[in-house]
């Protein structure tokens, strides 16, 4: 199998990233694996490289470092039959969380061994693609406060000190929603645009999401305040967003959020600027390698008998009984 492994230098906290990374090569050559390491240089390298490896025939990029290095590996893949897997060396590793893979890059890179290849949707924020989500709002205040250096010193919590700074100055904005072509007005906090379920590693705002149904999961949080931040957080951790009239869930396949004050917005993790923004699902355009179990409510196509497309040096096995 002809794999590239793109890596971000700078992500994670550890000092011993070097050393990770060759111990994955070493799981994947010793299974006949043909692995290319390339290291991203500066903002953008990562779609690049993905570009790159899906011109050159390449039939799978391992993404390895965090969310931000996966995103940008996605916009360089999107539409092309080369695959996409995480390597988790970053700070949230929110893709590798929802696959429920192993986050110590050794035990992840022999998890990975035994995957398939199937097809799953991606949102699309403007001309940017992203995997996860896209938040508006609030999250993307701090998402923008976070520094780099940061993120490598302090992990998760540099989120956590720039959220309780941000709900300390948050307001509620007016905003103008769109939902395939069904307009209606409210004053938000925030609202969250999912393609997957699992919101920071942590919680699943977009609870029901799947990532091969050709829909986005809209959550739209409600509020005036960061005390109403903190309420809705607490209803979302306590799984009771059915019974907050504050949050209120859809899902459809265009959403055009306009706002003022305009709202910031981050796609993945990754500011990319603010409102007016169109957001809309791209079906089926990346071929990610996932494995057999995952969650039912992940996905709506079942795993077991239907067509996969297996990679070169995967074991194959039937789906046909």
């Amino acid at each position: 199998m002809r794999t590239m492994l793109v890596f971000n230098p700078n992500a994670g906290q550890s000092d011993a990233h070097e050393r990770e990374l060759a111990a994955a090569a070493e799981v994947w050559r010793d299974a006949g694996w043909q692995v290319d390491l390339q290291p991203t240089r500066a903002a953008g390298d990562g779609k690049r490289l993905g570009r790159l490896a899906a011109e050159a025939g390449y039939d799978l990029v391992v993404a390895a470092g965090g969310d931000g290095t996966l995103n940008e590996v996605i916009n360089g893949l999107a539409g092309s039959t080369t695959a996409l897997a995480p390597l988790p060396l970053g700070t949230m590793n929110v893709w590798a969380r929802e696959l429920r893979l192993p986050l110590q890059p050794r035990a992840a890179a022999e998890a990975i061994l035994g995957w398939h290849v199937r097809p799953i949707d991606l949102g699309r924020a403007g001309d940017r693609y992203f995997l996860l989500m896209a938040g508006i709002g609030f999250d993307a205040a701090i998402t923008a406060g976070v520094r780099a250096d940061e993120k490598r010193r302090l992990g998760a919590l540099a989120y956590v000190l720039r959220g309780i700074e941000q709900a300390l100055s948050v307001r509620g904005a007016r905003a103008r929603l769109v939902l395939d072509g069904r307009s209606f007005r409210r004053r938000v906090l925030m609202v969250v645009v999912g393609n997957t379920q699992l919101y920071g590693g942590l919680v699943k705002i977009t609870h029901r999401a799947s990532i091969d149904d050709g829909l986005l999961d809209v959550c739209v949080i409600k509020g005036d305040n960061g005390l109403s931040a903190v309420r809705r957080l607490i209803a979302i951790l306590g799984r009771r967003q059915g019974q907050d009239p504050e949050l209120e869930y859809y899902r459809a396949r265009s959403v055009a959020i306009s706002a003022r004050p305009p709202l910031p917005v981050q796609v993945d993790g990754d500011p990319i600027g603010t409102t007016p923004l169109t957001f809309e699902v791209v079906p089926a355009a990346l071929h990610a390698l996932l494995p057999e179990d995952l969650p039912e409510d992940l996905v709506q196509q079942p795993v077991n008998g239907v067509a996969r497309r297996w990679l070169p040096g995967l074991v194959r096995r039937s789906t046909r009984g």
